[in-house]
Formats: structure tokens, C-alpha cells, sequence
């Protein structure tokens, strides 16, 4: 998840008991330590991708988007409309994989509930995806995230089984897609590529600044039709 947290690093001077030299030390052991928590916590670095297999659209299209998400993300929320309306600008491929934060207490289960869905029609688990972001801020137990699923398949028609994970099946495609993410290398959420099969354009770009996101769409489907 990308919180931003502003770390600041000051050093007091007591009078002019506190020599040049001393003084000297402090301040380049304060700049180092900024420095560091400026990349630990500041805006998030390209990811180090350890292995790239998994980036790179479905047959039949040149350009797609990749995202590793988080339904209790609360940064993933934010990017969400955004990859809504620019997959419907581009019309292009959005592969959305599960990458539940361990800290959040109902984000597994919430990427288990949308795998459940899925088996209804991937079209209705994206929906739900979208619905659980879109409602993120009311969801904070458990027992709301049941109320609020049980909304959604009221809504859709679709009545909900006692244990929707019986044997176990989706909670291992949710485990798969996290043991994906981490051969990879993601470290947050939501982690964003754009990725394309052209032999012109780079295959995978990830999105750290997501006001130039549809500049790097239109820049990977121009360098596609090369």
C-alpha cells in the first residue's frame, strides 16, 4: 500500500557547545538518513523484476495492462476508476492479479470472493473487484465484508453457498497469484505495467506516475505498429 510518510530529520544545537566538527557529522548523518527514508518511504521505485514470464498480454493483443492488486489497498481504490476508464478509452486487455497484503485483515478473503464470482463469469468478478473498491472505506471487519458481498449477489442474482471455498480451490488460485507477484518481485500494491509483444517497444513499462498513464498507452500502441 503507498502511504506517503514525510520523515524529517533535524539536529539541535545547544549554544556553541557543540563544535564544527560534531556539528558537520550530524548533518551529513541527517542527509544520509533522509535520503534513505525518502526511498523507503517516499514515491515507490521501479520494481526490480527478478523474473519477467508473467508480462506480456494475452494472444491476440499487442498492448495490455498487468496490475497486482489489493482489495483492502487503500492506494489501490484510488488507481482503480482510472484503469477502468482507460481500458475502456483503449479497449485493451486488463490481467488483474490477487496480491493480498498480509497486514489486511480481509483482503484474502475478499480476493476469494471474487475468484467466486469469476466461476459465475470473469466479467461479474471484475465487478465485484470494482464494487469492494468502490465500498472500501465502509469495509472494515469480516462481518461487513460478508454484508457487503452479500449486497453484491443479491443484486446479481446470485445466491451465496454456505462455504463458497469448500475445497479449497480458490484459495489456492489466490496463493498462486501472490507466490507470482513475489517471483517477480513486487513489494506493493497496486503495482501497474504496461506491457506489449511488439518488437519495437520495450515489453513491460510499469506505471509509477499514474498521470502519464494513458502517455504510456498511446506511446506502447504507436510503438507496437512499427
Amino acid at each position: 500500500m503507498l502511504d506517503s510518510v514525510a520523515l524529517k530529520v533535524s539536529v539541535t544545537r545547544v549554544g556553541m557547545r557543540l563544535i564544527p566538527a560534531v556539528a558537520l557529522a550530524f548533518a551529513v548523518a541527517g542527509f544520509i538518513f533522509a535520503t534513505s527514508a525518502q526511498a523507503q518511504f517516499g514515491e515507490p521505485p521501479t520494481t526490480q523484476v527478478h523474473d519477467s514470464s508473467a508480462l506480456h498480454p494475452p494472444a491476440g493483443a499487442k498492448v495490455a495492462i498487468v496490475e497486482f492488486e489489493d482489495l483492502e489497498c487503500p492506494d489501490c481504490s484510488r488507481a482503480n476508476p482510472l484503469l477502468i476508464e482507460a481500458t475502456a478509452k483503449y479497449g485493451i486487455p486488463w490481467i488483474r492479479h490477487d496480491f493480498p497484503l498480509p497486514m489486511h485483515n480481509w483482503s484474502f478473503q475478499a480476493a476469494v470472493n471474487a475468484r467466486f464470482f469469476d466461476t459465475k463469469s470473469l466479467k461479474m468478478g471484475n465487478d465485484y473487484r470494482d464494487y469492494i473498491f468502490a465500498n472500501q472505506i465502509s469495509i472494515e471487519t469480516q462481518g461487513q465484508l460478508r454484508d457487503w458481498t452479500q449486497k453484491f449477489a443479491q443484486a446479481h442474482g446470485v445466491a451465496m453457498p454456505f462455504a463458497i471455498d469448500p475445497m479449497g480451490k480458490l484459495t489456492a488460485e489466490v496463493k498462486a497469484d501472490y507466490a507470482l507477484g513475489q517471483k517477480i518481485g513486487i513489494e506493493h500494491t497496486p503495482t501497474i505495467w504496461i506491457v506489449t509483444n511488439g518488437n519495437h517497444a520495450p515489453p513491460f513499462v510499469e506505471v509509477i506516475d499514474r498521470t502519464k498513464l494513458y502517455q504510456l498507452i498511446d506511446q506502447a500502441l504507436a510503438e507496437t505498429r512499427r
